[in-house]
């Protein structure tokens, strides 16, 4: 019996650090491929390239894990991306200082968010459809608020808030990342708030009686899933200084991707939120080390599609050994 109760306890703990052997793994075979193509994996200008293209994403994933955690889903994040990006965009060129651009942009991903989270909680559509329907909602406006076009030629002080290096070379994105993750881990870890995320996902039934306002709490998670988008809008727009309708298409199922393989499960109300940040490094190390490999990036969707069912696929095995 204590032989089995301690083998129990070694695949416990062996599952819970999969995340990082996974990545671990990923970071040789990497090194060892491009080495072998005569090329650098693990170099400086490889490592700044994937915080940058991972930060976004990171950021958005946060969002996307509190939705996951309660049993939803939200297809609408990238849109609401292209949308803030836009509208900010405007309001930066028509000389609308920056902090208040941003919190502007950031209101507008919210109240997407609420409107997401009231049709899902009060309305009753389910979240894929709710959600979708939102997607095309925002990326409509992102193309009507400056009639399909682009816009470029920022102030140099709007690249400042991603182009910023800390210690010489390091991107300032990885402060923004730490600063966010951080205070979401104290929040969904020890705060009322992060308990009764879990509670939501785990049984809805269960968490009504023990008296969580469930309406309350799908619209806030939803809420905070529209903020997250809309900041990771304004650092996509600072990084790339271009603003345009379709950017942060795919953004939302990068997310979802991240927070699958992190190992939140889709299920809801089990995973770790700190793990969908090394899930988004996942990502973010697949898409450099493949485009140094010069492969295909049509082979790039198609590895990265294997990934997300091979996360989806180990998540609802352990669901099925659990049971």
């Amino acid at each position: 019996m204590e032989k089995q109760q301690t083998l129990q306890k070694k695949r416990i703990d062996l599952s819970s650090w999969a995340i990082y052997i996974g990545a671990v793994l990923i970071l040789i075979g990497f090194s060892v491929a491009c080495a072998a193509a005569g090329k650098n994996f693990l170099t400086i200008s490889n490592i700044q390239n994937i915080i940058s293209q991972s930060s976004c994403v990171a950021v958005v994933s946060i969002g996307a894990s509190l939705v996951i955690l309660t049993g939803g889903i939200d297809l609408s994040s990238g849109s609401i991306i292209g949308f803030v990006g836009i509208f900010c965009g405007m309001l930066i060129m028509k000389g609308v200082p920056l902090p208040i651009a941003f919190l502007i942009g950031v209101l507008c991903g919210a109240l997407l968010g609420l409107i997401n989270g009231a049709l899902v909680s009060y309305g009753k559509v389910p979240a894929f459809i709710a959600t979708l329907g939102m997607m095309n909602v925002a990326r409509g406006l992102a193309y009507l608020v400056n009639g399909g076009k682009s816009i470029s030629g920022f102030p140099i002080p709007l690249s400042m808030f991603m182009g910023t290096k800390l210690f010489g070379s390091m991107p300032i994105s990885i402060l923004y990342v730490f600063i966010l993750y951080a205070i979401m881990y104290f929040v969904v870890t020890y705060t009322k708030f992060g308990r009764r995320v879990y509670a939501l996902g785990g049984n809805v039934k269960a968490a009504r009686l023990s008296g969580i306002r469930v309406h309350r709490l799908e619209i806030s998670v939803y809420v905070l899933a529209g903020a997250f988008s809309a900041i990771a809008g304004f650092m996509l727009l600072s990084r790339l200084f271009y603003a345009d309708p379709n950017t942060g298409s795919g953004y939302e199922m990068n997310a979802i991707a991240s927070t699958v393989i992190g190992g939140i499960s889709l299920s809801g109300g089990k995973g770790k939120i700190l793990n969908t940040l090394v899930g988004a490094l996942i990502l973010g190390m697949l898409t450099c080390g493949l485009q140094i490999l010069n492969i295909s990036v049509h082979w790039q969707t198609i590895i990265t599609g294997v990934v997300i069912v091979a996360a989806v696929f180990i998540d609802k095995s352990k669901e099925r050994r659990a049971e």
